[in-house]
């Protein structure tokens, strides 16, 4: 990936429905070697997919939360994130080092789903203790591209 790709990918950033001709002309490539471009960033999987941002507060799911969670052990890990990954309240999940393993991210329409969802967490075989923080407001969300 070379710096023409990094801008390909910030005009995606951008938008990602832009077209070849208008990153293009953005960039000052050709049509044709925009799209050759895109194409192998996507088969090298640099690319994953494409999707939506959506603004929560019109969606009524305005309530975001990050929950820490502590296992009791290691050997808990892949139940855990088993059934994380069927919990679709749960946006994102990371393993992470520190005083938890997982930082969980939540968007849902009130506190009585949170709450639920704590429950559920709390109730997974391992699960030692969790903390959660709840979101007041968002300064900056975007989309990471490599810097040049």
């Amino acid at each position: 990936m070379d710096a023409i790709d990094r801008r390909i990918l910030a005009c995606l950033k951008e938008n990602a429905r832009a077209n070849a001709t208008e990153i293009g002309s953005r960039i000052s490539l050709s049509t044709s070697a925009v799209i050759e471009r895109i194409k192998k960033l996507e088969s090298s999987g640099i690319i994953k997919g494409y999707t939506v941002l959506v603004d929560e507060k019109l969606t009524g799911t305005e309530l975001t939360a990050f929950i820490n969670v502590r296992l009791d052990h290691p050997k808990y890990y892949e139940n855990f994130v088993s059934v994380i990954k069927s919990e679709s309240c749960v946006t994102e999940c990371y393993y992470i080092a520190g005083d938890f393993e997982f930082i969980l991210k939540t968007i849902v329409r009130s506190g009585k789903t949170l709450e639920d969802i704590l429950n559920n967490i709390k109730s997974i075989h391992g699960v030692s203790l969790t903390r959660t923080s709840v979101v007041l407001s968002t300064n900056k969300r975007e989309v990471s591209v490599l810097p040049d």
